[in-house]
């Protein structure tokens, strides 16, 4: 089954549920804020798509981080943030079991999900 991780209140993770609804592909959520999954698949998800990937350098958790955190990020650093601070992983992250997608863009849903 294809899970869709991501936080329900998100705007862009409700435009990828959207989507995916519209193109009959069913996926189940997975609310990594509320279900503590995180942790446990960064290290795969990082190693399918890549830490930097993964790193949401442009939302206000980043903003919120110190100098000291934000400095000298390399894989374990970013692994350890994104697990302390799961708002840091870039949504939605789908896992069709074969494909790994971060970050959503309808015309890479379709070329990808077809």
């Amino acid at each position: 089954m294809t899970k869709l991780y991501g936080i329900k209140n998100c705007d862009t993770m409700k435009k990828a549920m959207t989507w995916l609804s519209d193109n009959g592909v069913a996926y189940e959520f997975v609310d990594y804020k509320k279900a503590g999954v995180a942790e446990a698949n960064l290290p795969d998800w990082a190693a399918r798509a890549g830490w930097e990937k993964l790193l949401n350098t442009r939302g206000l958790m980043w903003k919120k981080l110190s100098d000291e955190e934000r400095s000298a990020v390399d894989a374990p650093k970013a692994l350890k943030l994104m697990a302390q601070y799961p708002a840091l992983i870039k949504r939605p992250v789908l896992d069709t079991g074969s494909k790994l997608l971060v970050g959503f863009a309808p015309e890479t849903y379709a070329a990808e999900l077809k």
